[in-house]
């Protein structure tokens, strides 16, 4: 008898995670059935990716898009959150691929959970905002949170089969992205065109300007917290400009495990979807020859979101859910000219600055300081 097919909802199915997770199922048709998209506004090529894998539902973005689709498809659309979290919790569902951008993809996500389908995340958004409860919620439901970042992924990696009394640390990999060698007074004339051509990865507007000012390294700090249960204290940073070592776990005996491979995110999103197997992803093997590696620590005067970041999961609670907030709001307005490259860092630290943090007990805590921090973030931005 053969192996039954694993159900996968996917959220964000049209972003760069989406395409790539589509990829990696396409190679095994016989192992994965779509059973549900949601996308955003790429409805063009969301129709192919209807008509290629048949799903039996599909959400987007608003209900005027949901209504047009539906003259032309016959099967049931939803639409905005709801949409997603149906999406995320039809009963033939084993396994949602979270990558919906930003704080947006955290109910449905978390709903998903509560339904006992275990999670392959790539929205690092799910625990900076709601950490504390997503992972209570994972324990109480034993499914499996498995990381698609490529770095958490490498952590998830290099800890299996050790003891975690004998970790010592976790070292997070970050290119440096496109400024790593930029002089600090050129900073303020980065333009938006400038900022999203990242040197090693293709990934959507927001992640990639993120990568820019390093503000999304802070924010898988605070995921790695969360998802390894560890403190502040026992995560770092390194910079691998040739994002060839995805992060690495260091021993109590000064031994270092780290994942290595080509940067390329179909590798973690077929280890999440096999797991525990592997499967061939379609990624290009490492070659070794010419190979040279570098590591560097981060400089936090050009990084300062990092510190940011890294504050805000010390200070706990809320925090890193208004940080996030403030991070979101100053990437569109810079992305839309209306704020420059200097001014996401001074947008972040003020909010953050004013922001008094709450013990987080349910969603709507996290939730209201989410909108908090994008009120506070859009009144910063019009000071500026």
């Amino acid at each position: 008898m053969g192996e039954t097919r694993k159900g996968i909802a996917l959220l964000g199915s049209t972003g760069s995670i989406g395409t790539s997770t589509l990829e990696v199922v396409r190679r095994y048709p016989e192992r994965f059935k779509v059973v549900s998209l949601a996308a955003g506004n790429n409805v063009g090529l969301l129709k192919k990716q209807i008509l290629e894998f048949k799903p039996e539902f599909v959400s987007v973005l608003n209900e005027e898009t949901a209504k047009g689709l539906r003259k032309e498809f016959d099967i049931p659309f939803g639409s905005g959150t709801e949409g997603a979290v149906e999406a995320a919790t039809l009963d033939k569902v084993n396994v949602t691929v979270s990558a919906i951008a930003g704080a947006a993809g955290l109910l449905p996500t978390l709903a998903s959970i509560k339904a006992g389908k275990d999670i392959a995340l790539a929205n690092k958004e799910t625990l900076v905002l709601a950490g504390p409860l997503v992972m209570e919620e994972v324990r109480k439901r034993g499914v499996n949170l498995l990381p698609v970042d490529s770095e958490h992924s490498a952590i998830f990696q290099s800890l299996s089969g050790h003891r975690k009394e004998d970790l010592k640390r976790i070292i997070l990999t970050a290119s440096g992205g496109p400024f790593l060698n930029t002089p600090l007074e050129d900073f303020i004339s980065i333009t938006p065109e400038a900022a999203l051509k990242h040197p090693k990865w293709s990934m959507g507007r927001k992640i990639t300007v993120d990568s820019a000012t390093l503000v999304n390294k802070g924010l898988e700090v605070i995921e790695a917290s969360f998802l390894f249960d560890l403190p502040a204290e026992k995560i770092s940073v390194a910079i691998h400009p040739q994002s060839i070592v995805h992060s690495m776990v260091e021993y109590i005996d000064g031994s270092i495990i780290a994942q290595m491979s080509v940067p390329d995110m179909k590798g973690p999103i077929a280890y999440a979807l096999s797991y525990p197997g592997r499967i061939d992803s379609g990624a290009k093997p490492l070659s070794f020859e010419g190979l040279s590696l570098e590591f560097m620590e981060p400089d936090l005067k050009r990084f300062p979101c990092l510190g940011l970041a890294c504050e805000a999961l010390k200070i706990g609670g809320t925090a890193p859910a208004a940080l996030n907030a403030a991070d979101e709001v100053a990437v569109e307005m810079f992305l839309s000219g209306k704020l420059p490259f200097t001014g996401i860092h001074r947008v972040i630290s003020e909010v953050l600055e004013r922001h008094k943090a709450l013990k987080i007990t349910s969603i709507e805590d996290v939730l209201q300081a989410d909108k908090w921090g994008r009120e506070t973030a859009f009144a910063s931005v019009s000071a500026i």
